[in-house]
């Protein structure tokens, strides 16, 4: 069974007195462990896509499944269980607290839901995760004394720290230089085969693209290309 399924997904947003059909009939199915790439021009519908998979919007038509779940059929209650155990995310913006160093960074998500770690558990599985993303000798600096390589490498880490299934990045090397985007891939490459984590990107950088084991490409909020189906353009329809 897929992790993630979408079934003839459309989603439209008021703008003004019209309609934006931002997504216009969109299938596919996300194996667990894929590393799968959603790429296309701004504007394509990627982003709105990946909030939907995200459980942060919902369609206007279509079914998403998550781990064989109709998110439709879930209540407010249901939608956060699912979302805060079985998906993470990681922004091309970083989105890290100020305040708070890189270890309580990672730990924040554990703080706000119940996830059954021991203290020491705990302790050791962020420790773990610091060493992985390479930040072990930063590891009580703020975000303010990182690069921006080193703070998408903390967001990495609080993505996993809740040991979800999904995580879902959305334009993760949009503000990196071109090198240390390619070594935040190529990290993010690693933990994929290293704890069989399924990524999920939407993105226009031809680096993820290029490595990704699943690549869906999207036009005008169609589906244009599915390396694992064969499908070619206008075939979403």
């Amino acid at each position: 069974m897929s992790i993630v399924s979408l079934s003839n997904v459309k989603k439209n947003y008021p703008l003004g007195k019209t309609e934006v059909k931002a997504v216009k009939g969109v299938s596919f199915e996300v194996e667990k462990g894929d590393f799968i790439s959603i790429a296309g021009p701004s504007g394509s519908g990627k982003s709105t896509i990946l909030n939907m998979i995200g459980l942060i919007d919902t369609p206007t038509e279509g079914e998403v499944s998550i781990e064989g779940a109709v998110t439709s059929h879930l209540n407010d209650r249901q939608l956060t269980t699912l979302r805060h155990k079985t998906i993470g995310f990681i922004f091309q913006s970083f989105n890290l607290i100020p305040v708070l160093n890189v270890y309580e960074n990672i730990d924040f998500p554990l703080l706000l839901g119940k996830i059954p770690f021991s203290k020491a558990e705990k302790e050791e599985w962020i420790n773990f995760l610091i060493e992985e993303v390479g930040l072990t000798e930063w590891r009580n600096h703020r975000p303010n004394e990182l690069s921006g390589g080193q703070r998408q490498r903390v967001a990495i880490a609080r993505a996993l720290v809740t040991k979800p299934k999904i995580v879902l990045a959305d334009e993760p090397t949009a503000n990196l230089d071109s090198k240390t985007g390619e070594a935040i891939i190529e990290l993010m490459k690693k933990i994929n085969k290293e704890i069989d984590t399924t990524f999920i990107f939407s993105t226009h950088d031809p680096t993820i693209v290029s490595i990704a084991d699943h690549i869906i490409r999207l036009q005008d909020g169609l589906i244009t290309e599915d390396s694992k189906t064969g499908i070619s353009a206008g075939a979403s329809r």
